[in-house]
């Protein structure tokens, strides 16, 4: 440690394979940035304002829109920040609190969709105990747990991985900090942080999918119960929108540590698929097909149009 500078501050590289393009990909970025926060402002609002939808499944979606407000403000302000021409550097302390807040916020999704993948096996499942069983005391609980959880896996995964000594170089090697790309910075054995951040992110990964696939089973399976072809249809749409965020979700991570060797440039733009693309498409796939949330939508614009 006495040969090396401490670090005080990383440089953030950026996007990997996109010199040149700093202009386009600001413009593209920041309409996607700011159609993410408009969209899902919008659904928090017209849940909030609408007494018909102060229900369970729409009290997980309004927080699902706090979550993809604040997931899509983690990386991407510093990205748009640096692909306007500013300072690309990054302070200890910042990159620290990046980083906690990438992990605090992706496991809390994990955490989310799982619950909303119960709430949807209760609603087609047990349908007649539907409100017992959800009462809003339970959803309290269960909101207060995802985010209290979310918080516990990141606090541990930032403090092994910033209690390492970190000295020259700083020259971080993407877009933002992450695991993968602050840990080869430090200048003592990493094993122990490499191996925790491995198995805690994927096992958790395994557990909420594994949870979502068995609430999806019993669903298939009550589904193939009904007898009316409008009951399945009508069962089935209550799902679809909840499936198809799963795949947004849950697709990009897929791709990204199931490489053998994993690229640079196909690891950024699947994590901005990740970080911008798919909390922008939530407020599309949960209004679109759903007609209180479109209702509870046109009342919200026309009182802003007013």
């Amino acid at each position: 440690m006495k040969n090396h500078t401490v670090v005080t501050e990383f440089i953030l590289l950026g996007i990997p394979e996109t010199s040149g393009l700093e202009t386009v990909l600001l413009l593209l970025f920041l309409s996607l940035y700011l159609f993410t926060l408009s969209g899902n402002v919008l659904i928090l609002m017209a849940i909030i304002s609408s007494s018909r939808l102060h229900t369970p499944m729409y009290f997980s979606l309004g927080n699902l829109s706090i979550f993809d407000i604040c997931y899509s403000s983690v990386t991407s302000p510093k990205m748009l920040f640096y692909l306007s021409g500013q300072t690309p550097a990054i302070s200890f302390q910042g990159c620290a609190a990046q980083l906690f807040f990438y992990h605090f916020l992706g496991s809390t999704e994990c955490f989310l969709y799982t619950v909303m993948a119960y709430d949807h096996f209760v609603a087609i499942c047990q349908l007649l105990r539907y409100t017992v069983i959800m009462n809003h005391h339970v959803c309290s609980i269960l909101a207060t747990s995802t985010w209290t959880f979310g918080c516990v896996h990141a606090t541990i995964l930032t403090s092994l991985t910033f209690q390492l000594p970190y000295c020259e170089p700083n020259q971080v090697g993407y877009y933002f900090c992450d695991i993968s790309a602050v840990l080869p910075l430090a200048c003592a054995d990493t094993s122990l942080a490499q191996w925790v951040s491995f198995t805690n992110v994927g096992i958790l990964s395994l557990i909420c999918f594994f949870l979502i696939l068995v609430s999806y089973t019993r669903i298939g399976i009550s589904i193939s119960r009904i007898r009316s072809t409008e009951g399945r249809q009508r069962a089935f749409s209550t799902c679809s929108a909840h499936l198809t965020a799963i795949l947004c979700a849950y697709g990009p991570i897929i791709i990204i540590y199931l490489q053998p060797t994993p690229s640079p440039l196909l690891g950024s733009v699947v994590q901005i698929l990740n970080n911008l693309v798919a909390p922008m498409m939530n407020p599309l796939i949960y209004s679109l097909r759903n007609k209180d949330v479109k209702f509870a939508l046109s009342r919200v614009l026309c009182k802003m149009g007013e």
